[in-house]
C-alpha cells in the first residue's frame, strides 16, 4: 500500500469519526432539551440528519478528494526519486538526479543521494583503474617468466625431477596469465574501453568449428560430443568475441563433466533470435548457486574447484560478450543430471530489442 493511499484512508477515517461524533453530540443535546417523541424532538432529529446527509457527507467526500489530490502532488517528487533510485547502478552513478530546487527536505535528500552516488562512482573508478593498471603491469613479468621457463625446459641437462618442477611452474604461470588477461578484458569492458568489430557472422559455421574443438577437448576424458540441429543463421557481431563466448561455454561443459559423459550442442532459430544451447551431463548446479554463476571469480562446484583448472572468469566474460551483442545468456540445471546454457543473439536485420 502506498503512502498516498494510506494517508487518504486515514483522512477518510478521521472525517467519518468527526461526522459521527458531531452527530452524536447533537443528538445528546437534542435529548437533553426536548423529550423523545415530541414534535420539537422529531424536527430537531430531521435537521441533524439533513445536515449529516447534505452537508457532512459531501464535505467529507470533497475533503477526501482534495486531500488525495494534494498528497499526490506533494508525493510526486518522492515517486520520481524512487524511480530514479531504482535504475541506479554502477554504470550510471555519474548521472545526477534532478533536484526540486525549492530547498525543502526532499531537495536536501536528493542532494545527499547525488553526493553519495558521486562518492561511489569515484570509488568504482579507482578500483577499475587499480585493477587495470595492476593487470597491465603484471603482463610483462609474467611473459618474461613464461619465456624463461620454456627456455629452461629445453635444457637437456635437467633431471626428470627438475623438468617436472619447471613444467608445473610453467602451467601455473600460464594459468596466472589467463587470469590477468581475463581480468584486463572485464575491467576494460567496465570502463567502455573495448571496441568490437561488428560484421556479419555465420553462426552455423562458427558452431561447426567449435564442435570440432569440443571433440578435441573431450577426447582425453572419453566424453562424447554431439551436434544436434544446426540451422544456417547469421548475426551481426564480432566474430572473435563470439568464438570466445562459445569456446568458454564448451570448455566449461567439458571440464565440469564426468568421465564418459556427454555434451550436446544445437543452433536453431527462435523467433527473431538465434538460439545456441549446450547441455552436459554431470553433477549439475544447485538452485541456490545458480544466481551467482556469472559473478567474477565465483566457482560454485566444491567437488571440482580443486581439480578443475579455471579462475571463475569464463562465464563473466561470456555474459559480457552476450550483452555487448544485445543478446542474453541463461543457465538451467537439474542437480545430479544435467546443465544447459542458452545463448540468444538477435539475427541479422532484426532489432536488438528482439
Amino acid at each position: 500500500m502506498t503512502i498516498r493511499t494510506r494517508l487518504t484512508l486515514w483522512n477518510a477515517g478521521v472525517l467519518l469519526v468527526s461526522i459521527l461524533l458531531i452527530a452524536g453530540l447533537s443528538l445528546q443535546e437534542l435529548y437533553e432539551r426536548h423529550p423523545s417523541g415530541t414534535r420539537r424532538f422529531r424536527h430537531g432529529l430531521e435537521e441533524i440528519l439533513e445536515l449529516v446527509l447534505w452537508v457532512g457527507i459531501p464535505t467529507a467526500l470533497l475533503s477526501i478528494g482534495g486531500g488525495w489530490w494534494l498528497m499526490r502532488k506533494a508525493l510526486e517528487p518522492v515517486s520520481a526519486l524512487t524511480r530514479a533510485a531504482e535504475h541506479r547502478n554502477e554504470d550510471n552513478l555519474a548521472e545526477q538526479i534532478p533536484r526540486v530546487g525549492n530547498g525543502d527536505e526532499l531537495d536536501r535528500l536528493i542532494e545527499v543521494l547525488n553526493a553519495m552516488s558521486a562518492r561511489l562512482n569515484s570509488s568504482f573508478t579507482r578500483i577499475r583503474e587499480f585493477t587495470l593498471h595492476a593487470s597491465h603491469e603484471l603482463k610483462t613479468p609474467l611473459t618474461i617468466l613464461c619465456g624463461e621457463t620454456e627456455i629452461e625446459l629445453r635444457d637437456e641437462t635437467l633431471t626428470q625431477t627438475q623438468r617436472e618442477r619447471a613444467g608445473s611452474r610453467l602451467d601455473e604461470l600460464r594459468r596466472l596469465s589467463r587470469i590477468v588477461d581475463g581480468l584486463t578484458l572485464l575491467t576494460k569492458a567496465d570502463a567502455g574501453l573495448v571496441t568490437l568489430s561488428f560484421s556479419t557472422v555465420h553462426l552455423d559455421v562458427l558452431v561447426g568449428d567449435i564442435f570440432a574443438d569440443a571433440q578435441i577437448l573431450a577426447e582425453s576424458s572419453a566424453i562424447s560430443v554431439e551436434l544436434g540441429a544446426r540451422e544456417k543463421l547469421a548475426v551481426p557481431g564480432d566474430a572473435q568475441r563470439l568464438r570466445q563466448l562459445l569456446l568458454n561455454l564448451v570448455d566449461n561443459a567439458v571440464k565440469y563433466n564426468q568421465p564418459g559423459g556427454w555434451v550436446i550442442m544445437a543452433l536453431q532459430r527462435t523467433g527473431k533470435s538465434a538460439e545456441f544451447t549446450i547441455t552436459n551431463s554431470g553433477a549439475g548446479i544447485p538452485p541456490e548457486v545458480l544466481p551467482r554463476v556469472f559473478d567474477r571469480f565465483y566457482r560454485g562446484d566444491p567437488a571440482h574447484s580443486n581439480v578443475v583448472e579455471g579462475c571463475g572468469l569464463g562465464l563473466s566474460i561470456a555474459k559480457w560478450i552476450a550483452s555487448a551483442h544485445h543478446g542474453s545468456i541463461e543457465i538451467t540445471s537439474q542437480p545430479g543430471s544435467s546443465t544447459t546454457v542458452t545463448v540468444c543473439l538477435p539475427l541479422e536485420g532484426e532489432s536488438p530489442a528482439a
